[in-house]
Formats: C-alpha cells, sequence, structure tokens
C-alpha cells in the first residue's frame, strides 16, 4: 500500500513538473507574442490607413458581374470618337505653318489647305460634342452601377464640363487657337491686293477730248485677277465674311474711279446755291458737265457695272447689283445729281432756260444707259435723285418758257436807250428766239413741253412752241413802237426805228424764225428802215445846206463887203448847226456797221458837197479876215472825218443791257429787270 501511495506521489510532482514547464513554455511564447504584436503594431496603423483605397479597388470585384463584363464595350465605344477628334485636332496643328505664309506665292494651294482647314474643324465641330457625350455617358455608367471610385469620377466629371464649356464658348477658336481667324485676315489682305494693285485710273488725253474717248475694255481686271479674286471670295463667303468683302471692294474701286475723275477738276460740282448770283457765273460749268457726266457714266460706271458683274456673278443679282450702286454712289454720281439741282434753284433767267434744256438733253441722252445700270431696289437713291432732278428741269424750264411773252411785255415800261441802239432785249430776243427754234433745242424743248404738260393730263402740239415765239416777236415790236413814241427829240426817235427795223430784218433774214414770220414781214422792216433812214436824213443832217444858202451873194466890187458878211453869217450860223448836231448825234449810235456806214454816207452825200462847193466860192472872202477861223471853222476834209465818225458804239453804252459774244453763244448780263419781271 506504502508501494502504491509512493507511485502517486511521484507520479503528481512529475504532473507539477510537466505544468510548470508547459505554463513557462507558454509564458515565453505569450512574451514572443506580445513582442511581436507590439513590433507590428504600427503596420497595422499603417494597413489601417490604406484599407479605404483598397476596398475602393476591390470594390469592382464586388459590383454586379454584368456590369462588370459590360464597361469594357462602353468604355471602348466611348474612347473611339475622343481618340478619332484628337487624331484631327493634331492634323489642325500640322496646317498651321502652310497657312501663316503668304497667300499670294501660291493662292490655289493655299485656298486648297484652308479647305481642309474648314473641313477638320467642321468634322471637330461636329464630333467634339458627340465625344464628351459619349465620355460623359461611361461616366454615368459607372455611377450608376458604382464600378468607379467616387473622387475619381468627380475629378473625370470636372474634366468633361471644362470641355463642354469650351464648345459652347466659341468653339472654333479654342479648336483651331485662332488659325481660320489668322487665315481669313490673310486672304482678306490678298484680296485686297489683287484689287489695289490691278485698279488703275483711266487715263485721259484732256477734257476737251472726253467725247472722243474710246471705250475701255469690258472689264478693267485681267481675267486671270478676276478668277484669283473669285476664289478668295469662295472661301471667305463660306466664313460669312461677305460684308467685308464688299467692303473691301467698294472702297478700292470707287477710289479708282475718283481717281480717274480728278484729272478733270470736278470741283464745280460742290458749287452750293449761295456761291453764284445768276446762271452766266456757272454757265461754263453746265456745258462741262454734260461731257463730264456722259464720260463718267458711258466709261467709268460701265466699266464697273461689268466688273461687279464679272465678280459677285455666282453669288446673286441682289449682291453684285448692291456693290455697283454703292461704288457709284461713292465715286461721284450723286454729285453730278446734286450740281444739277443746284442748277435748277437758281434765279430764274432766260439763259437758264436754255442752260435747264442742256441738262434735259445731257439726261435724256444717258436715259438708257441710267435705266440699265441704275435701275433696280439697289440704287433707288440714285433712281429718286435723277427723277427729281428731271422733274426739277422740266418744270423751271416749262414756266420760264411760258413766262417769256410777259416779260417781254413788262419790259414795255421801261425806258428806250437814250443813244437810239437796238435795246438789249431786242438784240437778245431775237437771237434767243433763234436759238429756241433751232435744231439744237427745239426737238428738246417741244419734249419738255410735252411731258410738263403730260402731267396735267393735256396734249402739247408742236404749233404751241410756234406761235409762243411768233407772239413773243410781236411782243418786241409793240414794244419798239411804244419806245419810238417815248422819244422827245424827233431825229433820235427815228435813227431809234431805222436801227431797230434793219436789225430785225437783218438778224432774222434767213433764219428759222424769219422763215416762220415770212418774208412779207421781212420786207416790211426793210422798208421801214428805208423810211425811217430817210426822214431821219432829211429833218436833220438834210436841212445843215440851208444854211449855205447863195442868195444875195454879188461879188462885184461894190457888193464884196456886203457879200463877206452874208457869208460870215451863213457860215457862222452853219458852224452852229452844225456844232450842234454833231455834238447830239455823236452820242447816238447806229450798231450795225453797214447801216453805220451807209448812214455816215447819206449824210456826207447831203452836206459835203454843198459845203466844198460853197467854200471854193465864197471862202475867199473870209480868209483874208482876222478872224478866218470864226467862219471858215471847218475844212472838207474835217467835215468828212468827223461825219464818217459817227454813231459808232462804244463800249460799256447799253449799261444794264449790256451783253457779249463769246465763241458763238450769247450770254445775257442783265435783262434789265423789273421787280415783276425774271429773278
Amino acid at each position: 500500500m506504502a508501494s502504491s501511495m509512493g507511485n502517486a506521489n511521484k507520479s503528481c510532482i512529475d504532473n507539477l513538473i510537466a505544468a510548470r514547464k508547459s505554463l513557462k513554455l507558454n509564458l515565453e511564447k505569450s512574451r514572443a507574442i506580445g513582442l511581436a504584436l507590439e513590433k507590428i503594431g504600427p503596420r497595422i496603423d499603417e494597413i489601417n490607413q490604406r484599407l479605404p483605397s483598397l476596398e475602393a479597388a476591390v470594390r469592382p470585384i464586388r459590383a454586379d458581374r454584368d456590369a462588370l463584363l459590360a464597361v469594357g464595350g462602353h468604355i471602348n465605344r466611348a474612347v473611339a470618337p475622343a481618340a478619332a477628334v484628337l487624331k484631327v485636332f493634331d492634323a489642325v496643328h500640322g496646317l498651321e505653318k502652310s497657312l501663316l505664309s503668304d497667300p499670294r506665292n501660291d493662292l490655289p494651294g493655299y485656298l486648297s489647305v484652308q479647305k481642309r482647314l474648314e473641313e477638320a474643324l467642321r468634322f471637330l465641330g461636329d464630333n467634339c460634342g458627340l465625344a464628351i457625350q459619349w465620355l460623359e455617358d461611361i461616366v454615368e455608367y459607372l455611377e450608376d452601377n458604382r464600378v468607379a471610385d467616387e473622387r475619381y469620377l468627380s475629378n473625370l466629371k470636372k474634366s468633361l464640363k471644362g470641355l463642354r464649356d469650351l464648345q459652347i464658348d466659341r468653339e472654333k477658336v479654342h479648336l483651331d487657337g485662332g488659325l481660320l481667324d489668322a487665315a481669313l485676315e490673310k486672304l482678306e489682305t490678298e484680296f485686297r491686293r489683287l484689287l489695289t494693285d490691278h485698279s488703275v485710273p483711266l487715263p485721259m488725253s484732256s477734257s476737251s477730248a472726253l467725247g472722243e474717248q474710246a471705250c475701255i475694255a469690258p472689264s478693267p481686271l485681267p481675267v486671270t485677277v478676276v478668277q484669283k479674286v473669285q476664289a478668295i471670295l469662295g472661301r471667305l463667303i463660306a466664313n460669312n465674311k461677305l460684308d467685308k468683302c464688299i467692303s473691301i471692294y467698294v472702297e478700292v474701286r470707287s477710289a479708282n474711279v475718283r481717281a480717274s475723275l480728278q484729272s478733270l477738276n470736278l470741283d464745280y460740282l460742290e458749287i452750293s446755291i449761295s456761291e453764284f448770283n445768276d446762271i452766266q457765273s456757272i454757265e461754263g460749268y453746265i456745258a462741262q458737265w454734260g461731257k463730264h457726266l456722259e464720260f463718267a457714266v458711258k466709261h467709268l460706271f460701265e466699266a464697273e457695272y461689268t466688273l461687279c458683274n464679272d465678280v459677285f456673278e455666282r453669288i446673286g443679282l441682289d449682291v453684285w447689283k448692291g456693290c455697283f450702286a454703292k461704288i457709284a454712289a461713292q465715286a461721284g454720281i450723286l454729285a453730278f445729281l446734286q450740281f444739277g439741282k443746284t442748277v435748277t434753284e437758281s434765279k430764274k433767267d432766260p439763259i437758264k432756260l436754255l442752260k435747264l434744256l442742256d441738262i434735259f438733253a445731257s439726261l435724256n441722252k444717258l436715259r438708257l444707259d441710267f435705266n440699265r445700270l441704275f435701275g433696280g431696289v439697289a440704287c433707288v437713291e440714285i433712281q429718286n435723285l435723277t427723277r427729281d432732278l428731271i422733274k426739277r428741269v422740266i418744270d423751271g424750264a416749262s414756266e420760264i418758257f411760258w413766262e417769256l411773252l410777259v416779260q417781254v411785255e413788262l419790259q414795255r415800261q421801261s425806258p428806250p436807250p437814250p443813244d437810239g441802239g437796238v435795246p438789249r432785249l431786242v438784240s437778245f430776243v431775237t437771237e434767243y428766239c433763234n436759238k429756241l427754234l433751232g435744231d439744237n433745242y427745239k426737238p428738246i424743248l417741244t419734249q419738255v413741253l410735252v411731258i410738263h404738260r403730260s402731267w396735267k393730263h393735256e396734249k402739247f402740239q408742236e404749233r404751241l412752241l410756234v406761235t409762243e415765239v411768233i407772239n413773243i416777236i410781236k411782243a418786241i415790236e409793240q414794244n419798239l413802237e411804244t419806245w419810238m413814241k417815248s422819244y422827245e427829240d424827233t431825229s433820235l426817235s427815228n435813227l431809234f426805228a431805222m436801227n431797230n427795223h434793219w436789225h430785225l430784218y437783218k438778224h432774222l433774214k434767213g433764219t428759222k424764225l424769219g422763215d416762220l414770220l415770212g418774208d412779207s414781214w421781212l420786207r416790211e422792216h426793210e422798208q421801214y428802215k428805208e423810211y425811217y433812214a430817210t426822214v431821219f436824213l432829211r429833218d436833220s443832217w438834210g436841212k445843215l445846206p440851208a444854211h449855205l444858202s447863195r442868195e444875195g451873194l454879188i461879188l462885184f466890187s461894190g457888193g464884196r463887203a456886203t457879200a463877206r458878211d452874208l457869208v460870215k453869217k451863213r457860215l457862222r450860223s452853219f458852224n452852229e448847226a452844225f456844232d450842234e448836231m454833231y455834238k447830239k448825234q455823236s452820242n447816238w449810235i447806229v450798231p450795225e456797221r453797214d447801216l453805220r456806214e451807209k448812214t455816215c454816207q447819206h449824210i456826207m452825200q447831203a452836206v459835203l458837197p454843198v459845203y466844198r462847193s460853197y467854200m471854193q466860192n465864197y471862202g475867199p472872202l473870209v480868209e483874208q479876215d482876222p478872224s478866218s477861223s470864226k467862219y471858215a471853222k471847218y475844212t472838207v476834209q474835217t467835215l468828212e472825218k468827223m461825219l464818217s465818225s459817227l454813231f459808232q458804239q462804244n463800249p460799256g453804252r447799253y449799261g444794264s443791257f449790256k451783253g457779249r459774244q463769246t465763241s458763238g453763244k450769247f450770254e445775257v448780263v442783265d435783262l434789265r429787270r423789273t421787280a415783276s419781271a425774271m429773278v
């Protein structure tokens, strides 16, 4: 039993020892684990910090299987358009060097490159939005299916929003960095250069040769230049630059027309109504105006009309006609029309009627050209100004013509010329009426009067024109009768009648007006001239020989003293009568040279033979007298010289009826206007 107890104790001790060893071993392990845990703690903290990102990276693995399988296709479809856009974008930048070069070096090549740029930009413009939309769709898919990290998706959304904003805000500028605008600017410069370098003012030999100026070529620009200009236009218009093209074209071509007109010295077109007093001050300009206007229309504007059609015909009728209208307006057609209007606004004057007819003739000559060149909506301003000018011309000319008779009758109240000459009114009206009935003015005046009457729905017949002119001449005759009676000196009245009847006969014989008045009318005035010439000579110089009577002159010795006294007395009487008549008539005139010479000859024939005979027979009786110079005052030669110098027309003698003859065209300075007469 003791043995069994001993064995039992030993077994317990062994167990305790074993337990102690085991505890000791576990304690050491625990210490080792504790030390290990103490060392791994920082790494665990690091792992804890990386867990969110790891979780995000692992999240797609946890996404829906179908979503994971479909995401690849969506990504490929979104990236492909974006890649294509990027490829084209790179190609755009590859064109930069060519498009920044000078187009004149190779214009066809430059235009071809620019067209490629435009096509690329159109592709980018059409596809950038599509590519962005695809990218936005894939982002939305990733977000909906929780396939991607939220922060990544947020950054991607921000980038896509920036692209979308750039697309909306001037897309092309941002797509090409302003390359297209730079290229278009270079094309505009080349467009201007081509026009400027080949726009040469039309040379003119002289202003007087305008009518003979040869017509210029249908197009002022060479065909090759027109083709280049059209090619540039095509590209500029494709980029909404039509207005800019027209602006450049109008600027260059209108300047060229102005340069062509500059040598003509057209400053007179700017004359205002306040810068001249009457029509005579600008009469010469009106003649120039007609030539200059015809030259401008038929040569310059005709050429511009053709060129506009050549350059812009592919764009449309309205475009090229509108372009031409701007050129015409800027080049000076409006100034021509304004000058005509200024003439119509000047004071009424008979000469103004002729000038208005000249203006009408010029406009009528160009009527078809005006209708063709300036017809249509684009030239409405030119049309309105032209119609207004024509109406003013017709109204003004008609008004002056129908007032002529009244104005002639009003002149009847004015006094006749104190020198017995031909009143300015008479010489002017005869010449004036002949002009109106001449081949140059009668057709024009008839047309003007026909148009004016048609506006009033009245008919006009040519006989009305002829009748009115004849009535004006009859009014002149009545004026002459009235003026003849107003002279206090009968001899002066006779001289006046002689002068004026001869003037009417001489200046109307063989003329249109003379033919209308008839041969009997002309012969009547010729006979009146003869009659009044005879009466004038009889009642004035014809009375002088009576002072040299031979009655009572006995030359025998006893009567010599008595005869000497009678000769002295009669010579004194003759001298006094001669001096008085010569002094008075030395202020009278006979304007027509032939009539003046004939009248002086008749006077000398009436006086000189009698005086010569008297002095030959009785002159010796007084020549020995100490005071002989008082009686034998004149020699025959002296009297002949004095009488032959009578009735000379001195400059300025007509006063307000003064006129001048210049270059075959009659000009009137004043028509002795009354307050109610022409003003």
